[in-house]
């Protein structure tokens, strides 16, 4: 019978190789586990996600309601009807938190506001197929005069929005300030020249107020409040009005040619208790003030609504911004909808 005997050196290296391997197991199995633990997080996440776009959905499509029934009721839109009530934090039902038992409290909750967006002055006014207009870069001017900037502002904002803008397609031979009817390539006379060509290459439109960023002298800081009383709309025919129950008083004095700051929160504060039925009741109740603008310029409706709406769920959220447009026929249609 034979007995082996181990040098001292030979069982320290098996005890730091068995040592090494453990290491090796234990680094390999936590990876294991952290990539696992990631990937569970990544699909809770993307889960939370889809959760939050379409509770927002929803918000939107009941707002819509809410726009379209108003539409029903009266012509007349104001900060008294219930599309301008604001919705403050409201926690939502249970079953949009995956894996609660039905006695916790839900961490989800829904606010958010509809705003009348034609209680803001719309920049696409200032210009019309590629041209200035003077008198709406004069608003302009004296809406950025009452909020302490520059009136300068207003005329590079002009130019810059008539660059993003087509120009109108005029005839051989007519004069320069009569544009054509009929666009260029609708089969009629009117053909393509290389002035035309030219003309096509413009700036981007303006959609948004961020947009006042491409135009010197602006700043973020100048821009950030600017939010609360321009915005950027699409533009059918004419100008866009601005809606006389529901513009801030900065707005109003600056619409209203001649009109004071301290005249237009008197107005404001006069239609809190009474809102305006119509423009013959905005000349009865203010008729120096009528005098000094006309229909095409105020009304007492809105078309184009702001739809504001923030999801908390956990720890993430989500805030969007919707542009609603109602038509005549009390209709709704998303025009965008954007992340904040």
């Amino acid at each position: 019978m034979q007995i082996a005997f181990y040098h001292p050196r030979q069982r320290g290296v098996a005890v730091v190789t068995a040592l090494l391997l453990t290491t090796l197991a234990i680094t390999i199995v936590a990876s294991l586990f952290w990539q696992q633990q990631v990937q569970v997080r990544s699909i809770e996440n993307q889960r939370m996600q889809l959760q939050k776009k379409w509770i927002l959905r929803g918000a939107i499509d009941w707002a819509r309601l809410i726009l379209r029934e108003d539409k029903k009721q009266s012509n007349v839109d104001h900060l008294g009807e219930p599309w301008a009530v604001r919705l403050e934090d409201t926690r939502l039902d249970q079953y949009v938190e995956n894996g609660r038992a039905d006695t916790d409290a839900s961490d989800a909750s829904l606010s958010g506001q509809v705003i009348d967006a034609q209680s803001l002055y719309n920049l696409n006014n200032l210009a019309t197929d590629g041209i200035v207009d003077g008198r709406e870069t004069a608003v302009f001017a004296r809406l950025l005069t009452n909020l302490r900037f520059s009136g300068d502002l207003a005329q590079r904002t002009a130019d810059a929005i008539a660059q993003s803008q087509p120009k109108a397609v005029v005839p051989k031979g007519a004069p320069d300030s009569a544009p054509a009817s009929a666009p260029a390539n609708s089969g009629g006379n009117v053909k393509n020249t290389s002035e035309d060509a030219q003309a096509a290459v413009q700036f981007l439109r303006f959609t948004q107020v961020d947009d006042l960023l491409s135009v010197p002298g602006f700043t973020p800081e100048m821009v950030n409040k600017l939010r609360s009383y321009v915005i950027a709309l699409p533009r059918k025919s004419g100008i866009t009005t601005i809606n006389l129950n529901t513009a801030p008083a900065e707005v109003l004095a600056a619409r209203i040619e001649g009109m004071s700051l301290s005249d237009a929160a008197m107005m404001v504060a006069s239609r809190e208790r009474a809102y305006i039925s119509g423009f013959a009741d905005f000349e009865t109740r203010f008729p120096d003030k009528a005098k000094m603008t006309s229909k095409k310029e105020v009304d007492t409706s809105t078309n184009y609504f702001v739809v504001n709406g923030k999801v908390k769920m956990n720890r993430s959220l989500m805030d969007v911004s919707a542009l609603i447009e109602r038509a005549e026929d009390a209709s709704t249609t998303v025009l965008w909808v954007r992340d904040n």
